[in-house]
């Protein structure tokens, strides 16, 4: 896939470039229509599929709302990538894009720009100044600019329908089911493995603590969960929470104040640096407290018998 970043001056003309407009946040089973939608209609053309995302969510720039991610830029793309997409291209949500108009937008981006020969967009899609861009806006200017225009109806699961939201919520409330469900895969979270006191490797254990970049992540507890390395899936404890048992560092921000630690089973290798996609399998277990280190450590024994009994 490639990544363009920004409005500037493409390497070569699009052949019959299929686009959408999203945030995509999760990249669910609603957003995963949409891009089949956009892939289907590329295909039969032989053209290219164009997703048209944003680095930072727009109301965290026009309500001055915190960061809050089911899944950040960088795990956005990936996932992209994984669905087929040709072409994202990564807008920069400032305040002069915040006041360009919908039909600006159309005009400047997806018609100049791009060339766009087809536009498919989710049934709630707004963009544009005071989100005045819709699905009746861009086919009143499609015969003006000469595309066609498809709308994708909303997707259910048991009776609600799947967005964003709702499964923020769900993952926040350790409803996993239904936040699998909604997502159409595993609820994952995507972080930079940072380095911090080493406290696992001395125990025995190395963990990989990650800075998941404002992603939303499941509440405290041990989980079994799977990560993937150099093509290869590994079965992995992952510890969200307080580390009770042991006195707490210092954190650089209150964002860090639940910590993500992650045991990866039979792999041994320094991933500081990395990103590192975390999938969630089941909970094990509450975090709780240990009286020693060595009782942590045969509880930890035991969590790793309950993941490699449940996935040999």
């Amino acid at each position: 896939m490639e990544t363009i970043y920004g409005i500037k001056k493409l390497i070569r003309p699009l052949h019959y470039p299929v686009a959408t407009i999203g945030m995509f946040d999760g990249v669910h089973q609603g957003h995963q229509k949409i891009i089949e939608c956009v892939r289907h209609h590329a295909m039969k053309e032989n053209g290219v599929s164009v997703i048209i995302t944003f680095d930072r969510h727009p109301k965290n720039l026009l309500e001055n709302r915190p960061p809050s991610f089911i899944t950040s830029l960088e795990h956005r793309l990936s996932l992209f990538e994984r669905l087929g997409v040709n072409i994202s291209v990564v807008l920069n949500f400032n305040q002069e894009l915040a006041q360009m108009g919908a039909g600006d937008f159309i005009r400047q981006v997806l018609v100049s720009w791009l060339g766009v020969k087809c536009v498919i967009l989710g049934f709630n899609c707004h963009f544009g100044k005071n989100r005045e861009g819709n699905i009746t806006l861009v086919r009143t200017l499609s015969d003006t600019y000469g595309y066609t225009v498809y709308e994708c109806p909303p997707v259910i699961y048991r009776g609600q329908v799947i967005s964003s939201t709702a499964i923020r919520k769900a993952i926040l409330g350790g409803n996993l089911e239904k936040a699998v469900g909604m997502l159409g895969r595993p609820v994952s979270i995507l972080g930079t493995v940072v380095k911090r006191v080493g406290r696992g490797t001395m125990l025995g254990y190395p963990t990989a603590n990650l800075n998941l970049h404002h992603e939303v992540r499941p509440p405290r507890g041990v989980y079994g969960t799977k990560v993937r390395l150099a093509g290869r899936d590994y079965l992995a404890l992952t510890n969200i929470g307080l580390r009770p048992t042991f006195e707490k560092e210092p954190l650089s921000s209150e964002d860090e104040t639940l910590e993500i630690e992650v045991h990866i089973l039979n792999f041994h290798g320094n991933l500081y640096g990395y990103d590192l996609e975390v999938q969630f399998l089941f909970k094990i277990r509450d975090e709780i407290p240990f009286k020693s280190a060595d009782d942590l450590k045969s509880q930890i024994e035991k969590d790793k018998e309950a993941l490699s009994m449940k996935y040999r």
